[in-house]
């Protein structure tokens, strides 16, 4: 956008997890909504979400108030339920529904195929960090973007200078600490998959840092994955220079109360910057939306990586705002002097001496008296005064309260009341602009018509059925049409101009007017809550859905490849006699070594890529070309395009996610020989895709430490360095070895990429040994492990054990038993219920 045009204002968009949520966000200003179904195949399964017979009149009520919906299909999608989502599908687009949010490239395709003129957005799910990776995607003939949250403002504009795609970007609500449809902790420790739409929220447990072997102190830092929630109102002057699209606040899952409050504040907040260039948040706004759910407030990534601010570590769970301190306590009272206004009836928490395992403990309840330091009562009292704040007997356990300790105000029922008085209303609250133009001649009819002045500029024309006479006293003026048609009562709309073209002084009956202003409305409003009329092909879909065949498959044996993270795996994989090498280094430099070290046994080796690109990060990829490498292990849509036109081939990794076959056969035409399969399928799953295209396609991983989280945020700097980012952190991940300790006492592995992203590795190996047969018996011959921190005897044995097992020398159970490693793929380890297991108790 140049400095000479007008500020665009980008779109806002709320979420809505049931009706009164989507009437939350219509009535305080949103531009669109956000909205999962309760048939599966969204990422927010535990909202309440609609029901498919909820469609026609939800997007009959959002036309009519001039609101966009769009339906969340943003989870992956095994074979054997893309059947199901064919008629899913055919309900969206009939229903007039405006676009899709989508994570699976399969269902992406298959939405195409089955209707153009239905929009694609791709779901930050999909992992799109650069312009690079988004000219990938848009082959999917998607219609907008929306952006990973780890990236910056800086980096957001350089995108949108670099791509035509509109852009979508998260403005408010809850952070998650590793990169959306990156993360597989829920899935590796409890089978539920967060690309799935299960998420148990690992992140928000506490952790415990031990670096070198040793248990780091961090007093009442515990939850180190934790990040604040994200309030970006600073930052939209900038998104709007950089030309985004949209502006996206989180909270499917939240309440109509919580959407209400946000979409107001940020409908003030935009139109603030679209009129005056600026956005200027006051104390009481911002404890307004705290109010309503806040870990603490923090602009995220937007304004570049501070990894201490994002992350404080102290605390996990809603706190609401600061009220004060606690300065003595008595009976059932606290003194205290007030950051904030307090009232009779408002809900407190006090920070309590001890925690409950999951959180800071806090002790609370409502305010049941309030006075001054006089005593005297009071119904409110101000920030900045002294308070005698009551509670109610048997509320508070005293003995776990002292001097000192935080107080919150986390509910405001005043609040509340006015936030749903927003939206429980008669008559529409927000309403679209109308343009009347009236045609009043004598001698002729009158004739009225009404458009829309938004973008939608729909026109309806009405006359009257006789003609109008000339008046004998009091003629038609402008100012008595514009009062009459003004009058629009109880509908959504409110008129903004009035052209008026009267001659012969004709007189205009007030009954007159208003019958036509009520035919044109009405006419006006059918045809607005009428759907798109689209072209649908059901059987088009129901092609997709066929199997890619393979007329022949595979002979050769068993082939093992081994992904080794350093120097001495390398020598030893290769002292195995491995069919095929992958590297995965931080220090680039070292990988000049590995060619010399694989050449004398002639064993191919490939080099891994990062899993996220982002802008100014393809000399990554021009640096691993210079080593010539035998293959790429391509781990993100910019690298499968970079080596494409190159003579080096390309595997594609897990963390593309393929989990059916239309997005296999999707990956495969990007060039890629061989697909990983995502680690969200189980081994029934896993064997549906593989029934489902030729076999010599894939190569399935049978042995490695999953990695659960993958982060921009950097626990090294957060808890090891002085510094707040990679800039001036001292690079501790250079010099230290670091596990994060969790609830059942697990020591998972966390490692820095050469582009300081965060991986942490689940501490126990897991395996799908029991799959292999199966397997092999379908025609797979690739089969990989993966090693995290194995010395060269653990790795030769390992290589060992698989191949005697993929010879049928060895079952599946004697090398689970001889590695210690888990069942990953099947369901019989590794479930909630485990007392083991950290996320059993949510």
């Amino acid at each position: 956008m140049s400095s000479d045009s007008p500020p665009v204002p980008p779109e806002l968009l709320a979420p809505a997890g049931d009706w009164d949520c989507a009437r939350a966000a219509i009535e305080n200003g949103a531009d669109a909504i956000y909205f999962g179904l309760d048939c599966g195949f969204n990422a927010r399964h535990r909202a309440k979400n609609f029901h498919l017979d909820d469609l026609p009149e939800l997007m009959k009520l959002l036309r009519s108030r001039g609101v966009r919906g769009y339906t969340t299909m943003n989870t992956l999608v095994f074979p054997s339920e893309l059947p199901r989502l064919v008629p899913v599908i055919e309900r969206i687009a009939e229903s007039g529904v405006d676009a899709v949010l989508v994570q699976d490239f399969g269902v992406a395709r298959l939405v195409r195929e089955m209707c153009g003129e239905l929009e694609i957005h791709a779901s930050t799910q999909m992992s799109l960090t650069s312009a690079e990776t988004i000219a990938v995607a848009s082959q999917l003939g998607l219609a907008r973007v929306v952006l990973a949250r780890e990236l910056s403002v800086a980096e957001i504009s350089k995108i949108a200078a670099a791509t035509e795609m509109p852009l979508e970007v998260f403005i408010h609500g809850a952070l998650c600490v590793a990169y959306s449809g990156q993360c597989l902790t829920s899935e590796s420790l409890g089978g539920r998959s967060a690309n799935r739409g299960q998420c148990a929220q690992a992140c928000r447990l506490p952790y415990e840092v031990i670096c070198d072997g040793q248990d780091v102190e961090l007093d009442d830092v515990r939850y180190l994955l934790s990040p604040q929630d994200l309030a970006g109102y600073d930052s939209i002057v900038a998104l709007m220079q950089a030309g985004i699209a949209s502006l996206k606040i989180e909270g499917r899952l939240k309440t109509p109360e919580y959407v209400a409050n946000l979409t107001k504040h940020y409908r003030r907040s935009i139109d603030q910057a679209v009129a005056e260039g600026r956005v200027t948040v006051s104390d009481k706004a911002k404890q307004e939306m705290e109010l309503s759910f806040s870990r603490g407030f923090t602009p995220g990534w937007l304004e570049g990586n501070d990894h201490k601010r994002l992350v404080p570590g102290r605390h996990s769970a809603k706190r609401g705002i600061l009220l004060g301190r606690v300065q003595r306590f008595e009976g059932d009272r606290i003194r205290t002097r007030l950051a904030a206004d307090v009232s009779l009836g408002d809900g407190l928490g006090i920070e309590s001496t001890e925690t409950d395992g999951s959180d800071q403990a806090m002790q609370g309840g409502r305010v049941y008296s309030l006075h001054n330091d006089r005593g005297e009562k009071q119904k409110t009292m101000r920030s900045g005064q002294t308070a005698w704040i009551g509670f109610g007997r048997g509320e508070i356990d005293w003995s776990k309260i002292s001097d000192g300790g935080s107080v919150f105000k986390n509910d405001d029922p005043k609040l509340n009341r006015r936030l749903r008085a927003s939206f429980n209303v008669a008559d529409p609250v927000t309403r679209r602009d109308i343009d009347f133009t009236v045609v009043a001649e004598t001698g002729a009819p009158l004739r009225v018509t009404a458009t829309l002045s938004d973008v939608a500029r729909l026109t309806e024309t009405v006359c009257s059925d006789v003609a109008l006479e000339r008046a004998n006293k009091h003629p038609a003026t402008e100012s008595m049409l514009a009062e009459k048609l003004s009058r629009l009562g109880a509908t959504a709309f409110r008129m903004r101009t009035l052209d008026a073209v009267i001659s012969g002084q004709p007189m205009v009956p007030a009954s007159l007017i208003n019958e036509l202003r009520r035919r044109v409305m009405e006419q006006l409003a059918r045809r607005i809550e009428q759907p798109p009329q689209r072209s649908i092909r059901v059987a088009a879909g129901e092609a997709m859905l066929e199997p890619i065949r393979s007329d022949d498959l595979p002979v050769e044996s068993p082939q093992i490849s081994v992904l080794c993270r350093s120097l001495e795996q390398v020598k030893a994989a290769t002292e195995a006699a491995v069919d095929l090498i992958y590297v995965d280094f931080h220090d680039v430099r070292q990988y000049a070594r590995v060619s010399e070290i694989v050449a004398a046994e002639s064993i191919p080796f490939g080099i891994a890529t990062v899993r996220m690109q982002k802008p100014a990060e393809m000399g990554l990829l021009r640096v691993l070309s210079r080593h010539r490498p035998d293959f790429i292990l391509a781990r993100n849509l910019a690298a499968l395009e970079f080596f494409r036109p190159s003579t080096i081939p390309t595997i594609a990794d897990f963390s593309l996610n393929v989990a059916n076959h239309r997005s296999a056969q999707w990956i495969r035409s990007l060039g890629a020989r061989r697909v990983t399969a995502s680690y969200d399928l189980n081994c029934d799953q896993l064997a549906d895709l593989i029934d489902s295209v030729p076999p010599d396609w894939m190569e399935v991983v049978l042995h490695q430490h999953i990695p659960m989280f993958h982060m921009e945020h950097c626990v090294f700097c957060s808890v090891l360095s002085p510094g707040t980012n990679k800039t001036n952190c001292g690079r501790p991940c250079d010099d230290h070895a670091v596990q994060l300790r969790d609830r059942v006492g697990a020591e998972h592995t966390l490692q820095a990429d050469v582009a300081c992203r965060n991986t942490l590795y689940n501490a126990t190996p897991q395996s799908g040994a029991e799959t292999a047969g199966r397997l092999m018996e379908q025609g797979i011959r690739w089969f990989r492990l993966e090693l995290l921190e194995e010395s060269p005897a653990e790795v030769i044995k390992t290589v060992s054990l698989y191949r005697d097992l993929l010879s049928g020398r060895l079952t599946a159970e004697q090398v689970w038993k001889t590695l210690g490693a888990t069942n990953r793929m099947g369901v019989t380890r590794g479930t909630l219920e485990s007392k083991r297991n950290p996320l059993a108790v949510l």
